[in-house]
């Protein structure tokens, strides 16, 4: 796993894991609204399971754990998987993760014994196409109908986050209501929702737009004098965000005159500056369309790494 992708797994998985987010997410999308796991109930439990791999023990980890607690003991255990790719053989880990609680339960290492509730959040941007279930996955095998009476079923629940329909959207009730409504409306996208979860919102939109720069995502909300605590709806967060844009935008466009030379001025340089790329990026975007590269062209347009590796392809400097 690249550096890119191990940080947006942990803005994930930091996301996620905020109980009140949690509860939402497993009420949203296992019981379609209905209010049946609580945030005050649910417990972080270990994401590391064991298994024997070759000549010694191995370790296996998912992204978030969450126990139900009723009276004291575990009624359910609730699996979370973050995916931003598709994985063929998913269901196998799957198999993996919940045969290690499970063993753990028949070795006596839990005080009861209790069902594990996989699931799978996926952020990709291709629809997911690969098998949810164990006929899917041999569908290329000839397994008769008489085998198949013996074999269990295993099934892979995958919800792709890009994709919710707009009726399960109005459903959450957390932050992540803004995230699902962020991917299903793209940048205008505006709201009067309140943000309880500020840093980690802003971090979850931008590594789900393609921007790894998270680092500094705390330092600008306390410059801006913006506390957790603090009501602010997603209107006045994407203002100031749109404002450090513009303002960022200008600094760019001084940076591109004094290397041009200061001769007219540092207004001018930034006028310049602005214009050229502008206009580059019309350029770039023109090419791919003539190219019919429109997977690029859609990448393009939010991953500005991936920008800069293209304008580098086509030599537009």
């Amino acid at each position: 796993m690249g550096k890119n992708e191990e940080k947006k797994d942990t803005v994930e998985k930091e996301f996620v894991s905020f109980p009140d987010i949690t509860a939402d997410v497993i009420n949203v999308l296992l019981y379609e609204g209905k209010k049946i796991a609580d945030a005050k109930k649910l417990l972080a439990g270990p994401t590391e399971t064991i298994y024997q791999g070759g000549e010694k023990l191995r370790s296996q980890y998912e992204d978030l754990c969450k126990y139900e607690l009723v009276n004291g003991k575990i009624k359910v255990m609730y699996l979370i998987a973050n995916q931003s790719r598709t994985d063929g053989k998913m269901l196998l880990r799957k198999a993996g993760y919940t045969g290690g609680v499970y063993r753990e339960q028949y070795e006596n290492k839990t005080q009861n014994i209790f069902p594990v509730v996989e699931f799978v959040l996926y952020w990709g941007n291709h629809r997911w196409k690969s098998s949810r279930d164990l006929r899917r996955l041999f569908r290329k095998r000839k397994i008769s109908d008489d085998t198949w009476k013996y074999i269990d079923e295993l099934k892979l629940h995958v919800f792709e986050m890009r994709y919710l329909p707009e009726e399960t959207r109005k459903l959450f009730q957390s932050d992540m209501r803004i995230v699902v409504d962020f991917l299903a409306e793209g940048d205008g996208y505006r709201s009067d929702r309140k943000i309880v979860h500020k840093a980690a919102l802003i971090k979850m939109l931008k590594v789900l737009s393609g921007e790894m720069d998270t680092e500094n995502v705390e330092k600008w909300l306390e410059e801006q004098e913006i506390r957790e605590e603090d009501e602010v709806t997603v209107c006045e967060l994407f203002d100031q965000y749109e404002r450090r844009g513009r303002a960022e935008g200008r600094a760019e466009g001084i940076k591109e005159g004094e290397r041009r030379g200061m001769e007219k001025g540092m207004e001018r340089g930034i006028e310049k500056g602005i214009e050229k790329g502008e206009n580059r990026f019309a350029m770039l975007l023109q090419m791919l369309m003539d190219g019919g590269r429109n997977d690029d062209l859609r990448r393009a347009i939010s991953d500005r790494s991936y920008r800069e590796q293209l304008y580098m392809e086509v030599k537009l400097s």
